[in-house]
């Protein structure tokens, strides 16, 4: 198994970044900050959905002095979004449990002290976040909206937390592409033990910014690095957590849930797969446990697949087996394979919990 490249661990509220911790999944509402009543219910939304950690934008004075109200409501970690105004991070810092401020826009450098001086009294991690887009006039004149341009921007503004004896910190390095963003995080990766927060930013739309975000940040956590992550996609709040669960799952940054494995379409396919791999994802979506399971259509890799599956369905026409663990535990017609399917796989979860 691929090694976590080794990171300080920090506190988001109480959700612990980097080290050992789990990489945590975050996203952000797209409500007015100022609507207390709009933000809450999109916060408890990507609480359901199992989101981790929560950031929100805050783009005046009104916003900022809002949040005292909606973290009240709220039991999820929850980030500050700053730019431009570093007043409105002394504002936020009262109310939440982590400032992100973006350096090519907050000016000069003073200001970043202030925001310093507010975390370091209230105990609250910054995460300096670069964005290829916006970077400091003097770092874009020298190298452009490239990777050593956000390095360069990155390594100064690290230090200069540091000089303050400021060291909470945790880093992103995002581009609107993919290649720039994946040189850039692992350009720097080897200069610090900071967390990284990973992800590709205006990734689009969930078509697009699924593949690039799965590329992108898939490459990244095989490499070892990401602490935390965010899939920014134009649409869905839920859809970013979803996808990008799936992204720390498949890349084995996790065991959690199911790996399910499914043939393609094609025409040896005696039964109506398309539609019994829709139902048992959705019926399994609740079960935590790290099993494979496999739900193949034919005689040509059914039966091998189901060998090494925790729990499978081998398909044929009419008809089909469930095998568990290799085992054949029932032959049964082909409308009563995902009922009993089913049914396997929740016991088989049961009975690894009880080994716990």
């Amino acid at each position: 198994m691929i090694e976590r490249y080794p990171t300080k661990k920090i506190f988001v509220g109480d959700v612990a970044v980097g080290g050992d911790a789990p990489i945590s999944v975050q996203s952000m509402t797209f409500s007015d900050t100022r609507d207390v009543e709009a933000t809450v219910a999109q916060i408890k939304r990507l609480h359901f959905a199992s989101c981790d950690i929560v950031r929100v934008a805050v783009p005046d004075m009104e916003s900022a002095r809002a949040l005292e109200e909606i973290k009240k409501q709220i039991s999820i970690p929850l980030i500050a979004d700053i730019h431009f105004n570093y007043k409105l991070a002394l504002e936020a810092s009262k109310w939440v449990d982590c400032i992100r401020f973006n350096p090519g826009n907050i000016g000069d450098k003073s200001r970043i002290k202030d925001i310093v001086k507010a975390c370091s009294e209230r105990s609250l991690p910054i995460r300096i976040g670069v964005n290829a887009g916006s970077l400091e006039k003097e770092f874009d004149n020298k190298y452009g909206a490239t990777a050593k341009g956000m390095v360069a921007s990155a390594e100064y503004n690290i230090k200069f937390l540091e000089d303050l004896g400021f060291e909470d910190i945790k880093i992103s390095l995002k581009a609107s592409d993919v290649e720039r963003t994946v040189e850039a995080y692992r350009m720097l990766r080897p200069k610090n033990n900071y967390p990284f927060h990973i992800g590709v930013t205006e990734a689009g739309t969930i078509f697009h910014a699924t593949i690039k975000s799965s590329i992108g940040l898939g490459a990244l956590l095989l490499d070892g690095i990401g602490d935390t992550m965010r899939v920014s996609i134009t649409g869905e709040l839920e859809d970013e957590i979803k996808v990008g669960k799936a992204i720390i799952k498949d890349s084995g940054r996790s065991k959690e849930g199911l790996n399910i494995i499914s043939c393609p379409t094609c025409g040896r396919i005696e039964a109506d797969l398309v539609s019994a791999v829709a139902e048992v994802e959705r019926r399994t979506a609740h079960i935590k446990a790290p099993l494979d399971v496999s739900v193949m259509g034919c005689a040509v890799n059914a039966i091998g697949e189901a060998k090494h599956s925790d729990v499978a369905i081998a398909y044929g026409k009419g008809a089909g087996l469930i095998m568990v663990s290799g085992e054949v535990v029932a032959k049964l017609p082909e409308d009563k394979l995902v009922d009993r399917f089913v049914q396997e796989v929740e016991k088989f979860a049961g009975s690894m919990d009880k080994s716990i």
